[in-house]
């Protein structure tokens, strides 16, 4: 019998997952239980990412985790548990399937938002340097984007589903979304049996909302995939339906989409779908997809009988409100061993991926560097007579001054933006590279003079292609 990890979680998290656990054992699941607490009483108890040690030994023994959504403190000093959990964890990909079971709300709605979990902007990467200007990282890499656009396929091929769809911002983002954008084109080649097709995440986020049904598998980047699979969870009712799948080499969480909701905890009011979708997902996929399938079709039963929660209640759909409790009760007694309705997401790509293998045949070249400087946007004229009375090594020259990505040297701007960083690029002579040192040198001339040098970023070639962003 499987042993898994429950985290029954904060805000409605507790009343939820009391409604998901005796749903689940009703309809006979074949498991045994170990819980951890986790999330704010975590956090206020002095563990900064909201799981204490020993938390963490029953996670890592037990390797399945269903958790009831937690609350994290705002502001600094503690770590999200959510992307603590997937990155430990490994679990690179988050599933979040966007069925409508409402006839009155995209009734030909089926879709699965595959998103790419542990990198992004999710990293976490952040700094201050000066007193107006704050950075975020974006942290992409060339073999987890391979294997998510992998899964995305193979997950696909194991559930009959016909299409991919990649959504990226590769406009604009040409090297992070450019670089995921070309791997799920070379990765489709290897399914031909499987449709492909892109969008700019803009529009193809207009689409999903205007014609969901157009979609089947959508993968996309970490930020994206969290914008759009809330939207598609709300279109296809309400954000209180949709389950998360976590899945990774050796472990897997199950979640619902939602959040904590502190402001309605404890009233009786919480619709448990999210969690338990989920829950049946985890049913799925610890061998007991009978289970699922006998959970499923009660839920299913109770949807279309018109009994709601409040979040999906409609007057002119719904026949009963019901809080709570009285949901729980409805889905118990239509849970029926003979009258079973096919579960959709009863095939979890899990452990069975091939690691990309990356090696750059490409030569790296050290060819500039971009020295980002604290300095008054507006004091340009300033700058450039102090730059010219440094003392720079002829191997290297200043190419251009920008300002958040706008040029306003050597070229001008119409309107100067105001910050107080300022990118100067140096480059080396063409077709040439440089030395490290010849870079050291340049910034302890700038902070032996009044610039100073708040971060470096050093800039190569990749073969032919540029390492960074042009200006």
């Amino acid at each position: 019998m499987p042993k898994l990890t429950v985290a029954y979680g904060d805000g409605v998290g507790p009343e939820i997952m009391t409604s998901v656990l005796e749903i689940i054992f009703e309809a006979g699941a074949e498991i045994q239980i170990d819980t951890v607490e986790i999330g704010q009483k975590i956090y206020e108890k002095g563990w900064p990412s909201g799981i204490s040690d020993s938390g963490w030994e029953t996670l890592k023994r037990n390797k399945v985790l269903l958790k009831a959504p937690i609350t994290t403190p705002r502001g600094g000093g503690v770590r999200s548990l959510n992307v603590t959990l997937r990155k430990k964890l490994g679990l690179f990909a988050n599933v979040r399937p966007c069925a409508s079971h409402l006839e009155w709300q995209n009734p030909k709605m089926d879709i699965v938002i595959i998103r790419e979990n542990e990198e992004d902007l999710y990293s976490g990467i952040e700094y201050r340097q000066t007193l107006d200007t704050y950075n975020c990282t974006k942290v992409i890499t060339e073999s987890a984007s391979e294997r998510i656009c992998r899964y995305a396929f193979e997950y696909a091929r194991n559930n009959g589903r016909k299409k991919v769809t990649v959504m990226v911002k590769d406009n604009i983002m040409k090297l992070t979304d450019g670089i995921f954008h070309k791997l799920f084109k070379k990765v489709a080649l290897e399914y031909p049996d499987i449709e492909s097709e892109n969008y700019i995440i803009d529009i193809g986020a207009a689409r999903i909302a205007k014609n969901p049904e157009k979609f089947d598998v959508i993968v996309t980047l970490n930020l994206y995939g969290d914008i759009i699979s809330d939207v598609a969870a709300e279109m296809s009712g309400s954000v209180g339906l949709g389950g998360s799948i976590n899945i990774g080499e050796e472990y897997a969480m199950f979640e619902a989409v939602h959040g904590s909701a502190p402001d309605i905890a404890g009233q009786d009011i919480a619709n448990p779908s999210g969690l338990l979708n989920a829950a049946m997902y985890m049913l799925s996929y610890v061998g007991q997809k009978e289970i699922a399938q006998k959970v499923y079709s009660a839920w299913l039963k109770t949807l279309k009988s018109g009994v709601h929660t409040a979040d999906v209640y409609d007057p002119l759909h719904s026949k009963l409100k019901v809080g709570t409790r009285k949901f729980t009760e409805h889905i118990i007694n239509n849970i029926d061993r003979k009258s079973l309705v096919a579960f959709s997401c009863n095939s979890l790509v899990q452990g069975t991926l091939i690691k990309p293998q990356y090696q750059s045949k490409k030569e790296k070249l050290l060819i500039g560097v971009d020295l980002f400087i604290s300095w008054d946007s507006t004091n340009l004229a300033l700058l450039l007579a102090a730059l010219k009375k440094i003392k720079v090594d002829d191997a290297i020259i200043l190419g251009s001054i920008s300002v958040k990505g706008v040029l306003i040297w050597p070229e001008e701007t119409a309107v100067m933006p105001y910050s107080d960083t300022l990118c100067c690029r140096f480059l080396a002579e063409p077709n040439k590279s440089l030395a490290t040192t010849v870079i050291y040198a340049l910034m302890n001339e700038l902070e032996n003079s009044t610039i100073e040098v708040t971060r470096m970023e050093k800039l190569y070639s990749f073969g032919d292609e540029a390492g960074f962003s042009n200006v």
